[in-house]
């Protein structure tokens, strides 16, 4: 796995997940909402944010974070693996809730700076409906870009620490 892209529910931990798999397999983490971003939640105009896209994955060696529906057709078939976080809404919107409320005011790593954790209606909705509207785009672009090549689709916080725990010890590896 040199190209891997981390997907999924907000709030699933898709960035903390990223900078741990970045750390094990000594590759370079991207975070897309680093780039989108520009200062005060201005959001970067659609060309000019898939031509970005475009560079970011032109390189042989990363792993990138971040949902972004309308960029799958661009970083699905660069990835050699997925890793697609589909948590149960109930828990992605407590983890939201309890980044908003430790982090707000505060601009976290994984964001551009000039972006501070703010409560964000518009954001608590798409998060609330993302099985409903992101997941079947995510699920579409994985049939359509992605077939064949490795998907992992982790539904728990356990799921998640017993995956990475089997990367730090490759005696625990499958197959």
């Amino acid at each position: 796995m040199n190209r891997i892209l981390v997907i999924g529910h907000a709030g699933a931990g898709k960035s903390t997940l990223a900078a741990k798999l970045g750390s094990i397999l000594k590759l370079p983490v991207i975070h897309l909402d680093q780039h989108f971003w520009k200062p005060g939640w201005v959001e970067t105009e659609q060309g000019a944010w898939r031509e970005k896209v475009h560079q970011l994955v032109s390189g042989e060696k990363w792993i990138i974070d971040g949902n972004y529906d309308r960029t799958l057709d661009i970083r699905l078939p660069r990835a050699d693996a997925v890793i697609f976080l589909d948590f149960p809404t109930r828990i992605c919107m407590w983890r939201i809730m309890k980044r908003i409320i430790s982090g707000y005011g505060k601009t976290r790593l994984d964001l551009a700076p000039g972006c501070p954790e703010k409560i964000d209606l518009e954001f608590l909705r798409w998060a609330w409906r993302f099985r409903r509207d992101v997941r079947p785009k995510v699920y579409a672009g994985l049939e359509k870009y992605y077939r064949g090549k490795e998907l992992i689709i982790l539904t728990t916080p356990a799921e998640v620490s017993a995956f990475l725990s089997s990367l730090r010890d490759p005696s625990l590896r499958s197959g």
